[in-house]
């Protein structure tokens, strides 16, 4: 119950402004850089973000500086086991040699339980394995070091978070869409509960057809995707119907690892999807198409997570502070997989009901709402995207959401009260799931 009234905090609707992939985070004072290269059409790059040294470099220590479980599990209020098995499939692309490796040595520093390597992928336990986009334990894509980072962080995190789930890693042959969709259908194919994926590309026309989005529309399963790294603008797969899209945020902490506040990451992707649909769950007016992104949490590398890698990354191995929507993706991920226990998913991975909407956007009175009353401004010749409710643009009203627009994070009396979704028709997916399990435990 706890992790499930702890998703409400989680999620909230994500607004970006712009911000290169090189250079200073907007809400701290660490320099980064794009761990990936630009993707090519049809194709992906991750949405992780290394902090950087004066010069440039990755910044590897030989101890970590980033966040870590404790800080995570305190900001977030989270419990570190899920109360039954759960399956958390990671899909990304290229091989990582070490990742068996480095997750023990990221649990044995941080103290938290090792997972040991699955006797085979079907394992019916807490553990670790490695597959190819075709399920096999005996053959791997080639090693790239920027992907291999990027999967340390995935990983890592998601058994940060859930540290009694299984964790099923599925390497895409390449970063193509094709590969990555492969990846995607064998990952599901596996029984996973969630599938993290923190990868993206420029949205096609082509985007919409059984070919793309077919393969992430799997019936029971929560399907978190990066909204990317580049601030204003949509990517694929974020803006597909079937996915819960991820923002990130900044993610303040005291000295006891309590949340002290939590504020947009400018860097976070958002915006109007160019050909996907509307679905019905969404009722915003900001938009005509689908609106990215639906949640966030914790991205802005000067919050980023500690990550251990030993496949050298650009001449360096070691402890690196990361971020990127590549980090809240997994993140929330693996809180799905905390709270969900004992939600049955009887469809698609998103909502298909109006009235399982993001759950920081739904209304609260105005005695434990906080005015909206900032206007949120986009670049030039972007739009701003106005949230569910009105919550923030050129409609906003003061006490229209239980969260302030200017900080986009919950409202402290609308989280403590833990907001109550209306129930959605049968047949919604994870997130109406999600939502659902919160609204009845919040009445227990």
């Amino acid at each position: 119950m706890r992790a499930l009234r702890s998703l409400v905090t989680l999620l909230v609707v994500s607004a970006s402004l712009l911000l290169a992939s090189t250079g200073q985070a907007v809400n701290g004072h660490a320099n980064y850089h794009a761990v990936c290269p630009g993707a090519e059409a049809l194709a992906a790059r991750c949405h992780a973000d290394v902090v950087t040294d004066a010069n440039g470099n990755p910044n590897a220590t030989i101890s970590p500086t980033g966040y870590g479980p404790a800080q995570f599990h305190g900001g977030y209020s989270l419990p570190t086991t899920a109360p039954s098995l759960k399956t958390i499939a990671i899909v990304d692309a290229y091989d990582d040699p070490t990742i068996r490796n480095d997750l023990s040595v990221y649990s044995s520093t941080y103290g938290i339980p090792d997972l040991p390597t699955c006797t085979s992928p079907s394992a019916a336990s807490a553990c670790f394995v490695k597959v190819n986009q075709s399920g096999s334990t005996s053959s791997f894509p080639r090693k790239d070091a920027g992907w291999a980072l990027e999967i340390s962080l995935d990983v890592e995190v998601a058994h940060a978070i859930c540290q009694n789930c299984k964790i099923i890693l599925v390497e895409a042959s390449s970063n193509s869409f094709a590969n990555l969709a492969a990846a995607e259908d064998e990952a599901a194919l596996l029984g996973a509960n969630v599938i993290s994926n923190s990868y993206g590309g420029s949205e096609f026309s082509s985007e919409t057809s059984s070919s793309y989005d077919g393969h992430f529309n799997h019936p029971g399963v929560a399907v978190t995707v990066s909204s990317g790294d580049s601030g204003y603008g949509v990517q694929y797969p974020a803006a597909s119907q079937y996915v819960t899209a991820v923002g990130g945020t900044t993610l303040s902490l005291n000295g006891s690892n309590q949340r002290t506040g939590e504020t947009v990451w400018s860097g976070a992707g958002s915006g109007c999807s160019a050909y996907e649909a509307k679905p019905s769950w969404q009722t915003d007016s900001g938009c005509a198409r689908r609106t990215v992104a639906d949640v966030s949490a914790d991205a802005n590398p000067s919050t980023g997570a500690s990550v251990y890698d030993t496949t050298r990354y650009q001449g360096q191995s070691g402890w690196f502070q990361v971020g990127g929507t590549s980090l809240s993706a997994p993140l929330v991920g693996a809180v799905y997989a905390l709270g969900t226990s004992n939600v049955t998913y009887t469809s698609r991975s998103v909502p298909t009901a109006a009235a399982a909407r993001p759950i920081s956007a739904r209304p609260a009175p105005a005695t434990t709402a906080r005015a909206a009353s900032a206007r949120r401004t986009a670049p030039a010749g972007s739009r701003t995207v106005a949230a569910e409710g009105s919550c923030y643009g050129p409609s906003a009203s003061a006490g229209a959401c239980p969260y302030s627009p200017r900080s986009n994070t919950v409202a402290p009396s609308a989280s403590r009260r833990g907001l109550r979704p209306r129930r959605g028709p049968a047949g919604t997916g994870s997130r109406a799931a999600a939502e659902e399990a919160i609204s009845a435990s919040s009445s227990t």
